[in-house]
């Protein structure tokens, strides 16, 4: 199972605040443990809202509002993609995670939906399709690296 982790944004986050280098050492460790379980497939810190933009769709039209974003309970500060075999494995991995902010913070997670799950409501062409985008990005990411 894949899933998403997401580090929740604080209001110091938001604000730029200064990253304190033991906890980035912290940081590093755990995801050395993460690398040699071969659970962690990728991994990012975001810059604040402040650097970034939204599109909000309505029918036809599109509207870009710049940021920073009201919400820092709902705004995220950085992800990780992995892959366990259950959310509770997911969970026994985030519970071992150093506190990532300075401050009382939140780490969220959220399994990846396939194609598979959604079963026949998705035509076979377009399963298949899916699949040929998800390996053609993959060996695009491979060459990258």
């Amino acid at each position: 199972m894949r899933c998403m982790v997401f580090i929740k944004a604080t209001k110091e986050s938001e604000e730029g605040a200064p990253i304190d280098v033991k906890l980035i050492e912290e940081m590093g460790a755990f995801n050395d443990e993460l690398i040699k379980a071969g659970i962690m497939l990728a991994a990012e810190g975001l810059h604040p809202s402040s650097k970034g933009a939204r599109v909000y769709f309505s029918g036809n039209n599109r509207t870009v509002i710049d940021g920073p974003f009201a919400e820092t309970k709902e705004l995220i500060a950085g992800y990780w993609l992995w892959e366990v075999r259950s959310l509770e494995e997911a969970i026994e991995w985030v519970k071992r995670c150093p506190n990532p902010m300075m401050a009382d913070s939140i780490i969220e997670i959220r399994p990846i939906m396939t194609f598979e799950e959604l079963g026949d409501a998705i035509p076979a062409e377009l399963r298949e399709k899916e699949l040929i985008q998800r390996e053609a990005a993959q060996k695009l990411n491979q060459q990258k690296a």
